[in-house]
């Protein structure tokens, strides 16, 4: 869900967040900080999340539609 209640508040994922490395990322309101951090300005970017693989689709054959 892209704006599921169960998503983790991370600095990685905050609307004030800029990304410095994999590990850090430069906040507007606070300076520099860890991806993993929050604090109480987070407010959510769902464009900053990476979403999950979506299911594969199931291959089908023949027998799959005979009646």
């Amino acid at each position: 869900m892209l704006f599921s209640e169960d998503i983790r508040k991370t600095c990685a994922l905050c609307e004030y967040a800029v990304p410095i490395d994999e590990d850090t990322v430069l906040c507007r309101k606070k300076g520099p900080m860890g991806a993993e951090d929050t604090c109480r300005k987070f407010k959510y970017d769902a464009l900053k999340r990476t979403p999950s693989r979506p299911a594969g689709l199931r291959e089908f054959t023949e027998e799959d539609f005979r009646l």
